[in-house]
């Protein structure tokens, strides 16, 4: 054998030890590179992961403040998390507040604002590498809210135990002032550190037909409106130019539905006040359904929903917790038509949506966008984040706006929503009775409206799901007391 053999069969060995080498190196490079890169995601979110838990604790959570109370906050745990998240007024504020729980999720201002409320925003950046280069110890910015403290409270204790939801809104700059769900929970519970316990709350509470869990203000499995939406079909009439508050239309006791043996009633089961005719004004005040079928078969679905969407009908919204669209269906005939002109076949709303609708009337026919977030503090007390009004749209003109209030206020000092009324306030309201087809219920008891005294306003909607103890009763003996006592709240704060 030639040196030159002898040196080849030395090589080939080394040759494979290499080749090894460098597919062992490429294995290591890729099984880190898809941990790192395409796992991270799921193993970070995996619940099994102690690792992050103990990370996601060991911050300091902001607190959530209304009116300089402390909500939501953190205190020290007595075990290996770092952090206990604590509310201490419990029920009343868990629409706002949502749950932040150890590995199960966050829901409400816990979840929308996560970033914050963890210091982990973009606009804590700069905060966080101070923190870091001076040892502090890392904390998360408080989320000071809009809420009007009273008015949630009057909220709560107006619609007590009931299912249902309330929202209120400020008409001039979309401050949510109140915003009550219930069935509600007492997001203390899905706080604990015992992970498995959490667990099975969050799924008994899915699980039950209460649903306790869903926010009825914003989300949740929509209402029907009612008599509420003929606050959007005449807004419809009166922005076409076509009609007036004093346009009549025919008032017969009955009306027969086209191509159908369906007939429509009033509630009064008789014509919309004396006379042959009626107005439009009086279809409001009165709350009546015939008129107001006639109304929707001269406008058209098609107008009706642009007018529905001008106010935010199936738009994306956030305040900063996600809204579920309101809804007017599409590919109607006649007949469906003139049923979504008093709310009923299949108009779906949110009480969020038709408070924004009242916030609209009130404010000279500008909506403005809904927030519940006032200021965002970081822990040394600058002000990080602090939203300004913003103008959603003008889904109405000025005249429109003026010629509703004008109606709504009549309902309340001489119509169907007479127990709306405030002594030495400007009230005006919509009371709405909605027929179900989906469960057992027979109907939803609704008002939505405004309030003002002193240059102070107020917009409220609010839903009551009847039960055993006020089946037979009227949206204006339920309902429209609900709202007044939030109105009341707010306009003596």
């Amino acid at each position: 054998m030639t040196s030159a053999d002898r040196e080849q069969s030395m090589r080939r060995p080394l040759r494979r030890v290499s080749t090894l080498l460098l597919v062992m190196f490429v294995g290591l490079f890729g099984s880190t590179t898809m941990i790192q890169a395409v796992q991270a995601d799921s193993l970070h979110g995996d619940d099994r992961n102690t690792r992050t838990l103990y990370d996601s604790f060991a911050v300091e959570r902001g607190s959530i403040v209304v009116e300089g109370v402390q909500v939501a906050l953190s205190t020290p745990s007595d075990d290996e998390y770092e952090w206990q998240r604590e509310y201490p007024q419990g029920a009343l504020y868990s629409a706002v507040t949502g749950y932040n729980s150890l590995g199960q999720g966050n829901t409400g201002i816990e979840g929308a604002m996560n970033d914050e409320l963890t210091g982990t925003a973009n606009s804590q950046f700069f905060d966080q590498i101070v923190a870091t280069i001076t040892g502090q110890d890392p904390a998360g910015s408080s989320v000071e809210l809009t809420i009007d403290a009273g008015a949630q409270e009057a909220a709560a204790q107006a619609l007590g135990d009931r299912e249902g939801a309330v929202v209120a809104l400020d008409p001039e700059t979309g401050d949510i002032l109140a915003m009550y769900s219930s069935p509600t929970f007492d997001p203390n519970t899905y706080a604990s550190h015992n992970i498995a316990q959490v667990r099975d709350s969050i799924l008994q509470a899915e699980e039950s037909p209460e649903q306790p869990l869903q926010n009825r203000a914003i989300g949740g499995d929509l209402y029907f409106p009612g008599s509420v939406f003929k606050l959007v079909v005449s807004a419809a009439a009166l922005e076409s130019g076509r009609y007036e508050l004093d346009s009549e239309f025919d008032n017969p006791a009955t009306l027969q539905l086209p191509n159908s043996t369906s007939e429509i009633r009033n509630a009064s089961r008789d014509t919309c006040g004396p006379g042959e005719q009626a107005t439009l004004e009086t279809a409001l005040v009165l709350s009546c359904n015939i008129p107001m079928a006639e109304l929707g078969a001269e406008l058209g679905q098609d107008a009706i929903r642009e007018q529905a969407a001008a106010f935010g009908f199936g738009q994306p919204l956030a305040v900063p917790m996600p809204v579920t669209p309101s809804t007017y269906p599409t590919d109607l005939d006649e007949a469906q038509t003139m049923l979504t002109s008093f709310g009923q076949y299949d108009v779906r709303v949110t009480p969020l949506q038709m408070a924004m609708v009242s916030a609209a009337i009130a404010n000279d026919g500008t909506m403005m966008q809904p927030s519940l977030v006032d200021r965002v503090i970081a822990p040394n007390l600058d002000v990080v984040d602090q939203p300004e009004p913003t103008i959603l749209g003008n889904p109405i003109s000025t005249e429109t706006a003026a010629a509703l209030r004008q109606a709504m206020e009549l309902g309340v000092s001489e119509g169907l929503a007479s127990n709306a009324q405030i002594a030495g306030a400007t009230v005006g309201g919509k009371t709405g009775t909605a027929e179900t087809s989906e469960n057992d219920d027979p109907f939803n008891l609704w008002f939505t409206g405004y309030g003002e005294r002193d240059g102070r306003s107020v917009a409220v909607a609010a839903v009551v799901v009847p039960d055993e103890n006020i089946v037979g009763d009227t949206s204006n003996v339920v309902a429209a007391p609900i709202g007044r006592a939030v109105i009341e709240a707010v306009l003596n704060s």
